[in-house]
């Protein structure tokens, strides 16, 4: 059985603990409220491609690092 590609939104959240920005600090850069923020990390919201742009150069890191995809294959 295979599972769909998922896209790894604890990523996001990784990379933000390892800067040391809280998510309010990464909602202000990206002009939005926190809740909508909380919930882009939280997988509760698709984050749009625009919003990734922006968060690779915020953390100076690839857009494929942050979209990188999980699959789940069983045999």
């Amino acid at each position: 059985m295979q599972k769909k590609p998922t896209f790894r939104y604890q990523r996001i959240r990784d990379i933000r603990e390892d800067n040391g920005y809280l998510q309010q600090d990464i909602a202000d850069m990206l002009g939005l409220y926190l809740n909508t923020y909380r919930r882009y990390e939280t997988g509760e919201r698709t984050i749009p491609v625009n919003l990734l742009r922006k968060l690779s150069k915020i953390y100076n890191v690839s857009l494929d690092y942050l979209t990188e995809i999980e699959e789940e294959i069983k045999h």
